[in-house]
């Protein structure tokens, strides 16, 4: 192998795609744009989380439907998909035992008065408005995840 085929074949490197081991809390996020995908991951496994996206709701779904899947203890999810808006996609979720008291952030560039009663509608804690800030999403996710932790004890 030569030196410039080594060189390629290592770099960049493979992206991480194992579950995190169960001791940090998983994340699930779906988010058709892969740039809002990439900020909430790397944010939040600097932050110590582990975390797991998808770019459609179908997708997502199979996933959470096979048996490797985790359950995330928070889960990240975009209004506006392809194939499934995410109004439907929180539909489905909340159909799942395991994930009827998952907390749910909806995203969306949306910020009117009906956006958010939509999310709550399909029992969102939070309707967090595109652009945020990276500093957020570490908050919202340590906030969400202490009351829930307070909740289920």
């Amino acid at each position: 192998m030569t030196h410039s085929a080594l060189a390629h074949s290592a770099w960049p490197p493979a992206p991480e795609t194992r579950p995190p081991a169960q001791a940090t809390p998983l994340i699930l996020v779906i988010d058709d744009s892969i740039t809002v995908r990439k900020i909430i991951e790397i944010t939040l496994r600097r932050a110590g989380f582990g975390v797991v996206s998808f770019a459609d709701g179908v997708t997502a779904l199979r996933w959470l439907a096979s048996p490797e899947a985790m359950t995330p203890a928070l889960i990240y999810l975009d209004i506006e998909l392809p194939r499934m808006n995410g109004y439907e996609v929180a539909r489905m979720l909340r159909c799942r035992p395991r994930l009827f008291s998952t907390p749910l952030v909806m995203l969306s560039g949306r910020d009117g008065v009906l956006d958010h009663l939509k999310s709550r509608l399909v029992d969102a804690c939070v309707h967090l408005t595109k652009p945020f800030k990276a500093e957020q999403v570490v908050e919202l996710t340590r906030s969400l995840l202490a009351s829930k932790d307070v909740v289920s004890q």
